[in-house]
């Protein structure tokens, strides 16, 4: 079947100055993508990774994704700083702990509104803007979107983000359908605990062996493996899983 390749391929990654995002910009750009590296606020670290990736031509944006005009300023700024949008990676996203019996009224709502402004309308107003600029070019596209096992087994600490991510599942396959005729795909894959900044604190702590027990592997998933998933689903070998959510957490929680 060959190799994976993305030679003269655009793709933007969102949140992707470190972690998931990060591990993802430097998988595609190693297959030959040029490579759009995202950040929130730290423009610096965002170039940063721009600048290490392998291949000429990155660049970093910056944009907050909850804002509806920074996101379509931000697709523009990529359609015109790099000719075009052939793989977008909805993977900015945010974890706030808001466990209902432990924090006030007004501290719920905010994380609730926070949590879903990022994770599930940000990465729907991103698919919009870069799914219309598909059509309107009359290319075929990839949209990636990185969920999380939180979506199914539930997030007692965290339950804005489960729901957020519950949502984006359910946003996915829909777009999937409507985008199909426009040759255009989405695919999400849903993570476990990975070895990031965003899970330190807890794998780190003294939860950590008992997170690493759920699965049968011993251990969580690495950046590496989340973006080797992530590049499948990007290419044009995984065209026929359009609408597929692939888990990806080392069998520490399995769907039926």
């Amino acid at each position: 079947m060959g190799v994976l390749a993305f030679a003269d391929q655009i793709a933007l990654v969102t949140g992707s100055s470190r972690g998931i995002g990060a591990a993802v910009a430097l998988r595609l750009a190693e297959l030959g993508a040029t490579v759009a590296v995202h950040c929130r606020a730290e423009r610096a670290a965002a170039q940063a990774v721009a600048d290490r990736l392998p291949g000429e031509g990155h660049v970093a944006v910056q944009a907050d994704v909850a804002d509806p005009n920074a996101v379509a300023g931000m697709v523009s700024r990529v359609v015109h700083a790099l000719g075009g949008i052939d793989v977008l990676v909805n993977n900015a996203g945010i974890y706030v702990e808001h466990a209902l019996s432990e924090v006030s009224y007004s501290e719920w709502q905010r994380a609730w509104r926070d949590t879903i402004a990022t994770n599930l309308i940000g990465a729907a107003n991103a698919s919009y803007c870069v799914a219309r600029h598909m059509i309107d070019a009359g290319r075929a596209g990839r949209i990636v979107n990185v969920s999380s096992r939180g979506a199914f087994r539930g997030e007692p600490s965290h339950p804005a983000y489960g729901a957020s991510k519950a949502a984006m599942n359910s946003m996915a396959q829909s777009l999937a359908q409507h985008l199909a005729p426009h040759g255009i795909t989405v695919t999400t894959v849903a993570p476990g605990f990975v070895e990031t900044d965003m899970a330190a604190s807890l794998l780190d702590g003294a939860a950590g062996d008992v997170i690493r027990s759920q699965s049968p592997l011993g251990r969580v998933a690495t950046p590496e493996e989340i973006a080797d998933v992530v590049a499948f689903l990007a290419s044009e070998r995984a065209v026929i899983a359009t609408g597929t959510i692939v888990d990806a957490n080392g069998a520490s929680y399995l769907r039926t």
